[in-house]
Parts: structure tokens; sequence; C-alpha cells
């Protein structure tokens, strides 16, 4: 399988180069050149297989010519049987039609750790195979972060600086992140967004000063294997309701636009879907995107939805390119545009092939309230609220009685304790697994919230621990 980049002019990449340069050279997004796509029969034969084997057989046809039929079902078994489920992604039941997708059954309790802790081994094997080192940049609005630290921390051959906005995470992500005491991980606080963050942590990739110098890997949803990975949850909750013979929706809570991709990614694999609903708190740049093709980014406002507090969805550009006719050119220019503009009409072939399957809503506070009191009071299920935003969006959906609506969980209502027992008046406990998370100490460094800060922090840093 090879990989092209959405801006046209990176050199075309296999699995494991696509991998460790996470972003293309030409500041776009790795795409596989062609989507793979299952029969019907393939599909059934799918059911019944333990997480392990469906992760297996789903990501197969992307890894080929750079991992081996029985490394990837190695690396499968180690990843996922360390989960806190036996079902991995177990599928919920809440009524006759919706039901939850819990993806927080991972180390850090978020869906991140679905697809980082794959993405950290890959990067092990990789990296040992080539006898290389490698430096990751990441930012994080929250579970990215922690996952992403988890899945590398002591690793010998790869650093880690992960960049969150100060004050703007809750206390469980912050310490999920801080506490953990490797000499490979770096925690900066920076004075700023999380659309700051990541916004540094694509410049040092266009940055040749920082480029010489290190061997960059990125962690974020811009990396395709990590979005690979997310791909296998949306077979496991379809085959669970009937794939193929019986279609699904899906309502994803949704800020940097890569867990809902996947789903797009199952789709043209030929997973049969009905719809899916990108669901936005009042950050909603992507919603105002696919009801009125504006894709035009304001001021970021904090809510009690902080993962989701977000107003330039990179993967966003992925879908883009792809239903806009995978022209590298035009959407190079398109991406530079908005760069300088913050602002940018989709075209109507974007519009056009996203509506086709993509519809939106939008949560404010109260709604997202409302939708975690109804989880509870109707179904005894405690849930967090960005998984509240995609319930809400879930229950406005304009579809029939006959097809099944999954929200997907993506985080543990414990990492939201404050909000979830303001809205139901039950305070979740941590799992017992996350162990001491307040009892540690945190390691952390402030920084200004401008680009040089960042970028020299690292320069400085990267290779001190040897």
């Amino acid at each position: 399988m090879q990989y092209i980049s959405t801006r046209g002019s990176a050199p075309t990449l296999d699995f494991e180069g696509a991998t460790l340069a996470g972003l293309a050279s030409d500041g776009g997004l790795y795409l596989p050149t062609e989507w793979p796509r299952f029969t019907e029969d393939e599909i059934r034969s799918m059911r019944g297989l333990p997480y392990p084997e469906l992760a297996a057989r789903v990501m197969k046809p992307f890894v080929a010519g750079s991992l081996a039929d029985d490394e990837l079902e190695r690396l499968c078994h180690e990843v996922y049987g360390d989960f806190g489920h036996a079902a991995v992604t177990p599928l919920v039941q809440l009524n006759e039609q919706h039901w939850l997708l819990e993806l927080f059954h991972g180390p850090t309790l978020a869906f991140k750790d679905v697809a980082l802790q794959m993405l950290g081994r890959l990067f092990e094997t990789f990296l040992e195979r080539r006898g290389e080192h490698l430096t990751i940049v990441g930012a994080t609005s929250g579970d990215t972060g922690s996952a992403a630290i988890r899945a590398v921390a002591g690793l010998d051959r790869v650093e880690i600086f992960m960049l969150h906005p100060s004050g703007k995470v809750s206390d469980v992500q912050r310490r999920q992140m801080t506490t953990v005491r490797a000499p490979n991980v770096h925690n900066l606080a920076i004075a700023g967004s999380f659309d700051d963050a990541q916004a540094h942590v694509k410049a040092m990739f266009a940055d040749e000063s920082v480029t010489s110098t290190l061997n960059l890997g990125a962690v974020n949803s811009i990396n395709w294997a990590r979005l690979m990975a997310q791909v296998v949850y949306y077979f496991y909750a379809g085959l669970q309701l009937g794939a193929p013979d019986r279609s699904a929706a899906y309502s994803v809570p949704t800020g940097n636009f890569g867990d809902i991709f996947a789903g797009y990614v199952a789709h043209k694999m030929g997973l049969p879907i009905e719809q899916l609903i990108v669901a936005t708190n009042v950050n909603d740049i992507l919603h105002r995107a696919l009801r009125d093709g504006d894709y035009s980014a304001g001021s970021t406002v904090p809510t009690i939805t902080p993962s989701m507090d977000i107003q330039v969805s990179s993967n966003f550009e992925r879908l883009l390119f792809d239903v806009g006719g995978r022209d590298g050119g035009a959407m190079a220019e398109q991406m530079r545009a908005f760069a300088e503009s913050k602002a940018m009409q989709l075209t109507n072939s974007q519009r056009e092939g996203a509506s086709a399957l993509f519809t939106s809503g939008r949560a404010d506070q109260e709604e997202t309230t409302r939708a975690l009191q109804w989880a509870y009071r109707n179904c005894a299920q405690v849930i967090d609220p960005h998984t509240g935003v995609g319930l809400h969006a879930a229950q406005q959906a304009e579809l029939g009685a006959a097809v099944p609506i999954v929200t997907l969980a993506t985080a543990h209502p414990a990492k939201f304790p404050d909000a979830v027992e303001r809205a139901t008046g039950v305070r979740p406990a941590l799992p017992s697994r996350v162990g001491d998370l307040f009892g540690r100490e945190e390691a952390m460094v402030e920084i200004g919230g401008d680009y040089a800060s960042a970028r020299d922090f690292v320069l400085s840093n990267a290779g001190a621990n040897g």
C-alpha cells in the first residue's frame, strides 16, 4: 500500500514511511492511494472475531508491504490484550434505537488509547528495524497527550514533547500527562489555546531549523496509522448490529475530525453506514462547514467539553481532498488561503461529497447537561460531557426508528467529575487500574504562547536525557 499527500507534492511513501513521517513534507496529510474494499461475504466472515483478530483483519490492507501478517497479529494481541474490558470497545444499549460504543477502557480512559497504544508499538517496530531515533512533537486538547505519553514512555528510540493549553484541560487529563515520570517525556503547558499548540506543531514540521536537526514524528490524528487503528471499532460495532446486512448511524463528538474520519474510511471499505453525525459543542466550525459550506475559524470558547474546544480541525482536509476529486494542487491552494484568512468556502463538489454521508449537530452547555441527565435517569448510564454532546446530536438525528444510532463514548466520566456531578448528582470514581493519580508528583514546564518559545524548548532539550 502506498500513501500520497493531500497537497500533492510530497513524495509517495509506504506505510512504514508514512507512519514515521506523520505530516507530509508539503504540509499535507497522508492518505492511501486507493481505498481497500471488503466484500459482503468478507465482512460476514468477521462476525464473532475477538477484537485483536478483527483489528488485524481490518488493518491488513493498509500495512501491506511494511508488516507481515504474523507481525501485525502479534502487535494487535499485545496492544488489545491490555485493556480493562475483554471486549476492548463494548457496545452498550440505551434503548430500542440508541447505543453507546465505550472507547474508554484503555490505560488513560479515553478513545485515543485504542489507536495510540498501537502507534507506540509501530514506532518501536519500525525504528528498531531502521536503527533510528524519533522526536515526537504533539499538541493535545486533553486526551491525546496522556494516551501518547503512555504509549511511548520509557521507549529507547522515542522522545516526546507534548504541548497542552495551560489551565484548559481537566485535572485528570493534566495529571495523566504530568505524572508520567520517564526521561523521554516532556510536558509543555503553553499560554494559549489548543489551536495555538496545534499550529506550533505543524510549524515545526515545516521549519528547517528543526527538521535539519531532529527526526520528527507525529502522534496527533494527522498521523495516518492512528486513524487506521480507529477504523476497527466502527467495524466492531457494525458487526454487532448486523453488518453487512444492516446499516447503522454513528454520532461522534468531534474536535479535530480524526475519529469521525475513521468512520468515513470504514464506509469506503464496505461497512454499511447510514449516516455519520458530526457532533460539536459551541466551537462549531465543522457544524457550520457541513451545514452552510462556511469553514471559518472564530475565537475558541471554553466549555465543559475541553477536548472539543477547537476551531481548526486538521483532519477535515483529508475529507475535503477525497470528496473534492483528490486534486493535490487545488487542495494546497485552498489550505494556503485558509491559513492566511482563517476562512474559506467549500466547493460545490466538497459540499455534495460530504453531504452524501455526513450530517451535523451542535450542543450548548444546557443541551449537553440534559443529555447526561437523560442517560443517567432513563438508562442508568453515567457518561462524560463529550459523550453527552454526541448523544444530544444522535437524539436530534432525523433517521427512521429501524436505524440503530451508535454514539461514541469517547472518555470515562471520571475524567470530568465536576461537570458530571453537576449534571447528575453522581461523582464518578476513577477505576482502580488508574492507581493513585492524585497522589503523584507532577512535572511540566510553563512556556509562552508564541511559536519561538515552543521551538526553542524542543531544540534545547531534545536528546538531553541521552
